[in-house]
């Protein structure tokens, strides 16, 4: 047996050390050292059977092969579903559907499964399984917060899939420390892995979130599992999108699409129709762009409202819902420094709507045009389409994929596309104004000339 010793240990890089500080030595984050008994190990080696070495041709790959959950937005972000002795770590806001997201994963498995409920009672998810017609016998529901008791069952029905809803409301009695917290959430989690290795079993754990939006608990459950999958949205709106920010079996930047809808969360096949529905043309500060996420094009609508500061002394406001806020102060600097637009006196709000997140930089273009559009109340021609990065120097530089980006415009009945000059030839039908700068594309679209008072 060790000996037991109190520790300081960091939950955002897991270091430890002997003294409490408001800042981690290692990875310099502030208020992030909590305290937990540490259990020195013994100095008798480690016991048990090992895998032994082989030629890395003589690994059987087949086994990796992902099974499909039936729900085939799912099945795209995780590259065709879930893999045999995978855990998968599904974070989101409270209340945005990961539960139903989940109970419907479970209503579509083929074998059986298990549903650890942590959170709820058994008749509260008996509820919610009569709402989305996911009563079957195969499914299999413990309303627990043990870890002995949990894994005392799997071993008991035998299982080709559990859910742990949620990591952060389990407890092993063996641990020393409270529920919650960071030993107890890492312990678990360990525990849960090896679990799913050893047993071939997949294993998809709900985890809470900060109010920053960022997992709670130490980083080092992000670190343990294959797969972290983030589950985003409004609350006050139907829209859902499905991201995998790590993922050990396939690519991390697909999207998948969802719409909250009485019965369940549903797929989205066509997504640049659901965020264009309710679009209206003819309006200043309207730019559409063609985005890429992953290998799905997106056609996304950039808004942007302006409005002069009336008081003296008053800072201007810059707000951004869906964009990323550095990047729009950036692109305001450009247009003042290098297309005359004076923004110093106007407050911005700019958004990307249908809530989508736009992170990548072919949009800077769009949130240009749609920013000089509110400021001249010079509404864009509805038939085009904007992408292109800009850099400090006003220039329009070439994004990837504009050919795919151009068919998904030209499929929604866009004509003309204002695009970097260098981008290629387009196969699609769309008229292409290529533009060098800010400048350029300000001509282009009709925008041209000084701003108002």
């Amino acid at each position: 047996m060790g000996k037991s010793r109190i520790v300081y240990r960091c939950t955002e890089c897991g270091s430890a050390t002997p003294k409490w500080g408001g800042r981690c030595g290692v990875c310099e984050a502030w208020n992030s050292l909590v305290e937990e008994a540490a259990v020195e190990p013994s100095l008798q080696p480690p016991t048990g059977p090992s895998s032994p070495a082989m030629p890395i041709g003589q690994v059987d790959a087949q086994f990796a092969q992902p099974h499909t959950t039936g729900i085939p937005e799912l099945d795209r972000v995780l590259g065709g579903g879930l893999v045999p002795g995978s855990v998968t770590l599904l974070g989101g806001e409270p209340g945005i559907g990961k539960s139903t997201l989940l109970l419907q994963l479970l209503a579509r498995w083929p074998q059986r499964t298990l549903y650890v409920s942590a959170e709820e009672s058994a008749q509260q998810v008996r509820l919610r399984a009569e709402r989305l017609d996911a009563v079957r016998p195969e499914l299999w529901l413990l309303p627990e917060t043990s870890l002995p008791h949990i894994v005392s069952t799997i071993d008991q029905i035998q299982p080709q899939l559990v859910v742990i809803d949620s990591i952060q409301t389990i407890a092993d009695p063996a641990l020393p420390s409270a529920p919650g917290s960071v030993v107890q959430v890492r312990g678990c989690a360990h525990r849960l892995v090896a679990e799913a290795k050893r047993r071939d079993l997949p294993v998809l754990m709900v985890g809470h979130v900060t109010k920053e939006g960022g997992l709670a608990g130490p980083r080092v459950l992000e670190h343990i599992v294959d797969t972290v999958l983030s589950f985003e949205g409004d609350r006050h709106h139907s829209l859902r999108l499905l991201r995998a920010t790590k993922h050990r079996f396939g690519p991390t930047n697909e999207l998948g699409v969802f719409a909250m809808e009485g019965e369940g969360l549903v797929g989205v096949p066509d997504a640049s129709s659901l965020f264009l529905t309710d679009r209206r043309t003819g309006v200043p500060g309207s730019a559409i762009t063609p985005t890429l996420e992953g290998q799905r094009p997106l056609l996304v609508e950039v808004q942007a409202l302006t409005n002069k500061v009336h008081a003296t002394g008053v800072p201007p406001r810059r707000s951004a819902q869906g964009l990323d806020g550095g990047r729009l102060a950036l692109l305001l600097a450009v247009l003042e420094r290098r297309a005359r637009m004076m923004m110093g006196e106007f407050e911005v709000f700019a958004s990307a709507v249908g809530g989508v997140r736009l992170t990548e930089p072919g949009a800077d273009l769009a949130l240009c045009l749609a920013l000089v559009s509110a400021l001249t109340e010079r509404p864009l021609p509805p038939e085009v389409v904007v992408f292109g990065e800009v850099g400090l120097a006003g220039e329009v530089r070439q994004v990837a994929h504009a050919e795919r980006r151009l068919a998904e415009a030209a499929r929604m009945g866009f004509t003309r596309a204002i695009v970097p000059a260098n981008s290629p030839r387009s196969t699609s039908g769309m008229a292409l104004t290529r533009v060098n700068s800010v400048t350029e594309a300000l001509v282009a679209a009709g925008l041209s000339g000084r701003s108002g008072s």
